[in-house]
């Protein structure tokens, strides 16, 4: 599933792989993309190495999810296609103490089974020094990989480096990036200010102006060392078959340096100087860069924190004594041990104590729940008062907050499908852009003749055209959307969940577990010619081992009654069951297991018919002697949810349809509706019937949610438009839904329905201001009315706007309604 491991940096999502039967995915960072065309030219660089299925590249996480055969490509074809397209996947070393070498042969054995493991790059293996350092993509492997792969081969392998000093390291290299862009900002600006003082005070009335050598020698180092990137990747872009934004700035800045230095040096030639233009434009720029940096490493902040929530260390039990270990160094089984105020570094079931924990990050359930001996804990969440004794039960990949690190990550990975639009626009865009820049200096130079008017114009054309715009619009707003909603409990799987969500007209609900507390309980016991007491007996005797929740509920009441083992065990799904108790040959199930067997049911008709009338679901039991006989009936009750009618209320007020589908008998189902308020009931469906059911509303015209927790579920989940699943129930249904729902509150079907329509309106409102900039800025550069340094700080300022119109969605909270 999931592996985190080292990150170049905290602003790219760590690599992983996951085998998907014949199809792996591997996801890598990119390094050197600064615009739509780079991400639209990798994407098709990589969708061309033979074994490729389909890449996606994601300008905003700088991240390349690719599905491939492995039979037919390798992860090391990606890397090599990458860099010759003419960017990095940065590698990352991992060191590990090894133990169990004893010659020569044992080093080279270990470094031939790390060489083996996807994607890594180098292994070098020192027996005099018990070393191991492991070269490979940031993230591709985790230090479990690793140490797994070694204990295969017959040794043990440890790592040097905790997840908190890998932690810092990160935020280090971040810090010193951001610095170190900082001072390059701060240097072009202080270099390009005496060019842009003097048009600064022109309307004023002051004219000041420097000598023609000295602005020359102001504006190189800001055009070729400060703008060295622009220069650098747009080589890289051109090398690689496609032009990307920094063709457009480094032609433009480069056209008005370069005709200002020949006026310079060769005076006679011509009067006018640009070197202003040039610098300026250079230097807003990166003023652009540098806040768009910004915002996207804040876009990206749901997956810091989720990562965060994770401590670096563990206290485990081990040989009597209490020892401090690296948190991802815990296995299954270990006991571990959690004081007050300290978060849980694992999945476990609690031994001993009892404390209140705050899972709020997790779950988005504000108030702490309180958890006791026998009870489950989430890792990441926080230990209030008690002591707490817990038994490590899913660690490292398989635990619940590195699943929900997968999810999000996911999600702000993936591509909405109106993403395929401006994948297209970018990929033509700098051609379109330089073309018209070529027309406009033919136009203007034929029908006015002045050179400089020609040349101010085409300039602009070139420096105001922006493809980083439609680039950033649609994954920075998911970023920022997906990022929001997990915060409050609302897991979104895709770009495509998420759009399906937003259409959404109907929404259908499961009851059990869904709408009910899904904790059943017996309320009536109405027997036929034996005790209340024997039927009750009788049922638990033939329902043991069941998981289901009214076999539950019947185990429950019947704890203290001697229980018979049962024999010929048979599972009718949808119905109930067969099987032989004591000689008797017992029928237990529904209405519709009765007919089938034709009971009788006359006796007990006008009882079971006021109980189904008042909510309570039956289960009949009889017995299949020469003829079928009618034993008797247990009635059982599930509470329904005191936050169920607010949801469904809330629904209502949406416009939405709400449906509720369950194998329950009609009676007791129309009873919980009405209770509710759900609108349409659909009872007595089989399991296998519920995708049906699914199926034939999506072929009326209607765009259906379907809500559900249970294993039964999870086809009809993936039968509907967009399923959501309870974080509370079974992973089946987790696994086969596009939205998680965290807590067992279906008040988060509302809220998904929302966060995923605030999002989208956020896509499309940058979509429109991208391509509407460009629409206006291009035809009025071309026209003279904007000169290059105006074009230059249009042109970054359009991604920035793009990035903050996405994080004014972290103001949304469950409730509110963002335009």
């Amino acid at each position: 599933m999931l592996e985190i491991s080292n990150l170049d940096s905290v602003q790219q999502s760590p690599p992983r792989e996951i085998l998907t039967g014949a199809v792996q995915t591997l996801a890598l960072p990119i390094k050197g993309m600064t615009c739509a065309t780079c991400s639209t030219r990798l994407e098709r660089v990589l969708n061309k190495v033979p074994g490729v299925v389909k890449s996606q590249v994601n300008l905003a996480s700088e991240q390349a999810n690719i599905a491939f055969d492995p039979q037919q490509a390798s992860p090391e074809q990606f890397y090599q296609a990458i860099t010759q397209a003419g960017f990095t996947v940065p590698t990352a070393g991992m060191e590990f103490r090894i133990g169990g070498m004893t010659c020569a042969a044992c080093s080279a054995r270990l470094e031939k089974v790390f060489s083996r493991l996807p994607g890594v790059s180098k292994a070098t293996v020192n027996l005099a020094t018990e070393r191991a350092v492991v070269t490979a993509p940031s993230g591709v492997l985790s230090p479990a990989t690793i140490i797994a792969a070694a204990q295969r081969a017959g040794f043990t392998a440890e790592p040097l480096s905790s997840l908190a000093e890998r932690r810092a390291q990160e935020e280090a290299e971040s810090t010193a990036r951001e610095r170190h862009e900082g001072r390059q900002l701060l240097l072009a600006a202080l270099l390009t200010l005496p060019l842009a003082l003097p048009m600064l005070l022109m309307p004023f009335g002051i004219h000041l102006g420097l000598p023609a050598e000295t602005q020359l020698l102001l504006a190189t180092p800001v055009q070729f060392w400060i703008g060295k990137r622009f220069y650098v990747g747009a080589y890289k872009s051109l090398r690689g078959g496609a032009g990307n934004m920094d063709v457009l700035v480094a032609l433009g800045t480069s056209a008005a340096w370069g005709l200002s230095t020949w006026n310079t040096l060769l005076p006679g030639t011509g009067h006018h100087l640009y070197f202003e233009a040039s610098a300026m434009v250079v230097t807003l720029v990166l003023l652009g860069k540098w806040l768009e940096g910004r915002a996207k490493r804040s876009a990206a902040s749901a997956i810091h924190a989720l990562m965060a929530l994770r401590p670096a260390t563990a206290r485990i039990e081990r040989e009597g004594k209490v020892v401090e270990v690296p948190a991802e160094q815990v296995a299954e089984g270990d006991i571990v041990l959690v004081r007050p105020g300290e978060r849980m570094p694992i999945d476990g079931l609690i031994l001993d104590g009892r404390s209140q924990l705050d899972e709020s990050l997790i779950t988005g359930e504000s108030l702490p729940v309180s958890r006791g001996e026998g009870e489950t804990v989430t890792g990441g969440s926080v230990n209030g008062e008690g002591l707490l004794r817990i038994r490590a039960t899913t660690v490292g990949a398989e635990s619940t907050l590195a699943r929900i690190i997968r999810l999000v990550e996911d999600a702000q990975a993936s591509k909405a499908p109106v993403q395929k639009l401006v994948d297209q626009v970018a990929n033509i865009f700098v051609p379109v852009v330089v073309t018209l820049a070529f027309l406009t200096f033919a136009g203007w130079w034929l029908l006015d003749g002045a050179a400089d008017t020609a040349f101010k114009a085409a300039v602009s054309v070139l420096v105001i055209a922006c493809p980083c715009a439609l680039g950033l619009a649609t994954p920075t707003a998911l970023m920022v959307g997906t990022g929001a909603a997990a915060r409050h409990g609302i897991l979104i799987r895709d770009a495509v969940a998420l759009e399906r969500a937003r259409d959404s007209d109907t929404v259908v609900f499961d009851k059990t577990g869904t709408l009910t507390e899904g904790q059943p309980a017996v309320a009536e016991i109405l027997p036929i010619k034996i005790s209340g007491k024997e039927l009750l007996r009788l049922v638990a005797s033939a329902q043991q081992g069941s998981e289901h929740p009214l076999a539950k509920a019947v185990l429950t009441k019947a704890q203290d009654l001697p229980l018979s083992p049962p024999q010929n065990f048979r599972s009718l799904p949808g119905r109930g069951l067969c099987t032989q108790v004591e000689e008797r040959n017992l029928l237990v199930g529904n209405l519709r297991l009765m007919r089938e067997n034709q009971v009788d049911l006359t006796p007990l008709t006008a009882q079971a018919q006021a109980l189904e009338e008042s909510g309570h679901t039956l289960m009949w039991v009889a017995e299949m002697d020469s003829a079928p006989q009618l034993l008797g009936v247990l009635a059982v009750t599930d509470p329904i949810k005191s936050v169920t009618p607010q949801a469904v209320a809330a629904l209502g007020a949406q416009g939405l349809t709400t449906v509720m589908l369950t194998g329950d008998n009609p009676r007791a189902a129309k009873s919980v509706a009405d209770k509710v308020g759900i609108d349409h009931v659909i009872a007595e469906v089989l399991p296998e019937d519920k995708a049906t059911q699914i199926q034939a509303l999506r072929a009326e015209g209607r765009h259906v949610a379907m809500i559900g927790d249970g294993v039964n579920d999870a086809p009809a989940l993936a039968a509907a438009d967009v399923g959501m699943a309870m974080g509370t129930g079974t992973d089946v249904a987790m696994e086969a839904a596009g939205i998680t729902l965290m807590r067992g509150d279906p008040t988060l079907v509302a809220e998904a329905l929302s966060i995923s329509r605030a999002t989208y309106r956020k896509i499309r409102q940058n979509l429109f201001w991208a391509f509407i900039y460009n629409v206006v800025a291009i035809p009025l550069a071309a026209s003279g009315l904007l000169n290059p340094v105006v074009a230059g700080a249009a042109m970054a300022m359009s991604s920035v706007s793009v990035v903050s119109n996405s994080l004014l969605l972290r103001r949304w909270r469950p409730g509110t309604q963002l335009k």
